[in-house]
């Protein structure tokens, strides 16, 4: 038997245990890495969440819009305007939220106009239905505030404002497909300013008398309407159509015509002549002997001398914006595939006003209506003189742009457009027949509806 002594190994020996020594020593290194690396790991993910802690917390992108018809139908409109703002501000991207706000713009300005008649005793008078933007229903006012001249210039200036506001809002809508869904009959506005909007203050009975356009109560029950982009479009225009009106208004002093013949839309008006109001205080409308008096002196008053001539170009640009929104609309709802709920519907798709229907030659029709007026309003056309010879028109333009005193009854006479008639290239007689004859003898309705 051979022994060998520890002391001593062979080659190979020795070899192998040099090798188990460096194996022993990179597994300690790699034990060593793995622990720091670890450490490393848990640091980085300590800092994180320290670091999403230490911030303020995301703008929601996934929060939604508040719903905007709750605040319409319980006559909330101030509170609804705040929410709709305040989720724009985070989210500046949501065009069905901005459709949201124009629409709750649009809806409180006619809120704080129809206010303003009632706080100072507006009448229901053929007087005051003679301006579409007072035909507003107002309840009867008990206790009536003096309208003075100023005052009423002032009503008419922020209403303007809010339309103004409304139809900078609506501009910023984009999205082809946003669509607002809303039962606009049920919308309520608090038309006495007393803080509650009740069944007596319902939107469809200020949108009728406005429009002429006729809504039942019954119909107002079931008008859910899906707004579109198209629609977007039309609001904007008669936020422009209304707009126009009012800086025409503005543009020209009539002062004398409040104080003559207030009292025949209003309750209490601010007038030198104090036996005005006495008398109106005890009397319906036109039952009295002297209301055909007081008519008559109205149509004498509609004589006036210009305030502020820049709005009658102001005026001029907003009907020609009305003109070019319009157009625009319906190329947006001519191209429209779906059927829901339409307010403006063209001729594949079913509206939700009953018995409405529009064809492509109403479409047509209108849109050469615009091309015409578009003409008309620049001054490449002149609109027909109805005395003389025939070979002079009124150029439209120049009554805007080159304002002077404003009599109506020497316009109806004609010696009110002398100073704008001139020869040119007249509006062809051609396109008003034809739309009349496209419309069937409804142009009117139609008109404040195609807008």
């Amino acid at each position: 038997m051979r022994v060998e002594s520890p002391g001593l190994l062979n080659l190979g020996d020795r070899e192998w245990i040099k090798e188990r020594q460096t194996l022993t020593i990179d597994q300690g290194e790699n034990v060593r890495r793995f622990h720091f690396f670890g450490i490393f790991c848990a640091a980085v993910l300590l800092l994180l969440w320290a670091t999403t802690l230490a911030l303020p917390p995301a703008p929601a992108s996934a929060q939604l819009p508040p719903l905007i018809e709750p605040y319409l139908t319980a006559g909330k409109l101030a509170e609804g305007e705040a929410a709709i703002t305040a989720y724009l501000n985070r989210q500046p991207t949501d065009d069905k939220a901005r459709f949201s706000l124009g629409m709750v713009q649009v809806i409180r300005g006619m809120e704080r106009l129809m206010q303003s008649l009632y706080h100072h005793g507006a009448r229901d008078s053929a007087v005051r239905n003679f301006l579409p933007i007072l035909r507003l229903p107002v309840p009867e006012n008990p206790t009536p505030e003096t309208l003075t001249y100023d005052v009423a210039r002032q009503i008419l200036q922020t209403f303007l404002d809010d339309l103004n506001q409304a139809q900078a809002t609506l501009a910023e809508v984009k999205d082809p497909a946003v669509k607002l869904s809303l039962r606009i009959g049920l919308i309520r506005m608090d038309v006495n300013g007393d803080g509650q909007a009740d069944d007596n203050e319902l939107f469809w009975k200020a949108f009728s008398r406005m429009t002429l356009i006729p809504v039942t109560a019954q119909q107002a029950q079931r008008f859910l309407i899906a707004f579109d982009t198209g629609d977007a479009v039309w609001l904007r225009g008669y936020c422009n159509l209304l707009a126009a009106t009012i800086e025409t208004l503005l543009g020209y002093h009539w002062q004398d015509l409040l104080e003559t013949t207030g009292h025949l839309a209003f309750a209490k008006v601010a007038t030198p002549h104090t036996f005005l109001n006495e008398e109106r205080s005890n009397r319906p409308n036109f039952y009295n002997p002297f209301s055909f008096a007081d008519i008559i002196a109205f149509i004498h008053l509609l004589n006036f001398d210009v305030a502020e001539p820049e709005r009658l170009t102001r005026a001029l640009q907003h009907l020609q914006m009305t003109l070019g929104l319009s157009r625009q609309s319906w190329q947006l709802i001519r191209a429209e595939t779906d059927n829901d709920r339409e307010w403006l519907p063209n001729p594949k798709q079913k509206g939700v006003i009953p018995n409405a229907v529009v064809t492509d030659e109403m479409i047509d029709r209108w849109l050469d209506f615009l091309d015409e007026s578009e003409a008309l309003l620049s001054g490449k056309k002149l609109a027909p003189f109805w005395r003389g010879d025939r070979r002079q028109g009124i150029n439209l333009n120049r009554v805007f742009t080159q304002p002077r005193r404003l009599d109506v009854v020497l316009w109806f006479q004609g010696s009110g457009a002398t100073p704008y008639l001139e020869r040119g290239n007249f509006t062809n007689e051609q396109v008003w027949g034809r739309l009349l004859q496209a419309f069937g003898g409804n142009f009117l309705p139609f008109a404040f509806w195609f807008n």
